[in-house]
């Protein structure tokens, strides 16, 4: 029986910030000597954000798309003390614990909307976002690397934005998901019926089970939210396991704009 599974690294050495976007991901080195592009629970949305990394970054494996290795990042109580950026120093204080960390690819160049893309890799691309509710693989923010002449798939940290507001989510699960007119692999995306196929010969409440129980308890302590743990574990299965038997609906979201 298939398991998931993530190695769990601990960051000796913070490198350098990316300032992208509101989240503030760094460089980082680990105990294992590879470095690796950090999310920090102490970042804008929070634990929330990791969640969506680590849902959206799992499913898009699971389908076969090329993705950098997740990890588990602990940072430790001290780590950062004696960073001298304030802004950082208490972003590293308030992360202290279970990160998310993304295997730096060295040497990757932020995707080109111009370089054409094999169809049915793009509309698996596609899909994925739409399904995963992604609102941020646009033309000004692909969230797609070049790297060794592959694509690759990265930051889904603007996924299920249901989460923020964190109600009525068989309504979200749902949603035709309108802003899948903004993606950047859109007009490329020419087989989305394979790709929702595919997806579904692939994808099931087995795996979405598993995934969900891969989510660290940690990350699941909210105070904006009357559930326990399990309850939200719980939510996040049935927006997933519904999202997917009602897969039409974005689906003809998605060909309509292409249209």
């Amino acid at each position: 029986m298939e398991q998931l599974f993530l190695r769990t690294i601990t960051v000796m050495r913070y490198i350098l910030p990316l300032r992208e976007g509101g989240s503030l991901p760094a460089l980082a080195e680990a105990d294992d000597d590879f470095k690796y592009v950090l999310k920090f629970r102490g970042a804008g949305h929070g634990v929330k954000m990791l969640i969506s990394e680590l849902l959206g970054g799992m499913i898009a494996k699971k389908l076969g798309l090329p993705i950098p290795e997740l990890v588990f990042a602990h940072l430790d109580v001290d780590f950062g003390r004696m960073e001298a950026d304030e802004e950082i120093q208490d972003l590293l204080k308030f992360s202290e614990g279970l990160n998310l960390g993304m295997s730096f690819l060295s040497g990757a160049l932020a995707y080109d909307s111009s370089v054409k893309v094999d169809p049915l890799l793009a509309s698996k691309i596609v899909w994925l976002d739409a399904f995963i509710t992604n609102i941020d693989r646009t033309f000004k923010n692909t969230n797609l690397l070049m790297w060794h002449k592959e694509l690759w798939v990265i930051d889904n940290g603007a996924s299920f934005y249901f989460h923020h507001s964190w109600q009525n989510f068989e309504t979200a699960a749902k949603t035709p998901f309108k802003y899948i007119k903004d993606h950047v692999l859109l007009p490329q995306a020419s087989h989305l019926q394979e790709a929702n196929t595919f997806a579904h010969g692939i994808l099931n409440d087995e795996f979405f089970r598993k995934l969900v129980n891969l989510i660290p308890e940690d990350w699941l302590q909210w105070n904006d939210a009357d559930e326990n743990s399990a309850e939200i574990r719980e939510i996040y299965f049935q927006f997933l396991k519904t999202r997917l038997k009602n897969s039409a609906i974005f689906l003809k979201e998605a060909e309509n704009a292409r249209g």
